[in-house]
């Protein structure tokens, strides 16, 4: 899922639903029709798919925001004696496609009209920060603030901060009611690949990824420290599945490409962060543990990513 980690300025990729054209348990290539999948799971997901696939490209525009107030001071705004000013702003996708695809769900079956509403406005949001991170980025990838004294820099600032906390805060809200919507879509999927091909490669690295998630939405956010409790719970959970796709694994080899060994390295690193964690009550109380989180959802997000083809080529 995409979320963002206050302390740490990480953000969390959301994983695409995909039940067709996959392997089932012998290794033979199993297409899975979407009029067998159960009510309206094929409709909710063409919608959820819809939704992530903006909030993924559109992730850019949070990165961007990080990297430029990494550098300047949000609060008193860009005097251009910074010391690493020339870092400036990522500059942003082209997300039209997306947009224009997640605007076609809006108000369409399942019904989700909290879902709907906080998606028009983190589109109107993204569509009011864009053009000025796109025009920001240009000014400092040019070096203009050396010509000006700053003045357009200034002025941009002031329209840049507010248009991005209106941004965040929509992000956010999408974030946490898009959760609830692809767990609830995880699970039947999950229940749709098991009656359809069984506990096969689908099921196990759909299994897995919805429990790496679990562990992964339970780490600190911003000020708010983790429940150790909730934390140990879902990481035992998922060090299970991970032994289960483990076992799995060693029986079909060369099944799962590069994702095989993902699940496995990122179980070890939360091990390791659960510890700093717990030593500290559940709160990031230094940088190192702050690093420690950027490399681990990075290891996550590429998880995400690997997992979407896992068993696409598997022989």
């Amino acid at each position: 899922m995409a979320r963002q980690f206050g302390v740490a300025g990480l953000a969390l990729v959301f994983g695409l639903f995909s039940l067709c054209g996959f392997f089932n348990a012998d290794g033979v290539r199993a297409e899975t029709p979407q009029s067998n999948l159960e009510g309206d799971l094929s409709s909710a997901i063409a919608k959820s798919n819809a939704y992530i696939g903006l909030m993924n490209r559109t992730l850019r525009a949070v990165e961007s925001w990080q990297r430029y107030a990494s550098w300047v001071n949000v609060k008193k705004g860009p005097t251009g004696r910074e010391r690493y000013i020339d870092y400036g702003l990522y500059s942003l996708y082209d997300v039209k496609g997306e947009i224009e695809k997640a605007r076609g769900v809006i108000g369409t079956e399942p019904v989700t009209p909290e879902l709907d509403a906080a998606f028009t406005r983190y589109i109107e949001a993204y569509e009011a920060l864009a053009p000025l991170i796109t025009t920001a980025e240009g000014y400092y990838e040019r070096k203009d603030y050396k010509s000006d004294k700053m003045v357009e820099g200034k002025a941009l600032h002031a329209k840049l901060v507010p248009a991005a906390e209106a941004f965040l805060k929509s992000r956010a809200e999408v974030e946490t009611l898009m959760g609830a919507y692809k767990r609830d879509l995880d699970n039947r999927a999950l229940a749709a690949i098991a009656a359809q091909e069984g506990q096969g490669p689908n099921w196990h690295v759909k299994n897995v990824m919805m429990l790496a998630q679990d562990v992964i939405e339970k780490l600190p956010q911003g000020r708010q420290p983790a429940d150790m409790k909730a934390f140990d719970a879902a990481l035992d959970s998922y060090a299970k599945a991970v032994r289960s796709f483990d076992e799995f694994a060693h029986s079909y080899p060369g099944k799962f490409s590069a994702f095989e060994s993902q699940p496995r390295s990122l179980l070890g690193k939360l091990r390791e962060i659960r510890d700093k964690l717990a030593k500290a009550k559940g709160r990031v109380r230094d940088q190192f543990v702050g690093m420690d989180l950027t490399f681990l959802i990075s290891e996550y997000n590429m998880m995400v990513s690997t997992s979407q083809m896992a068993t696409r080529f598997g022989k």
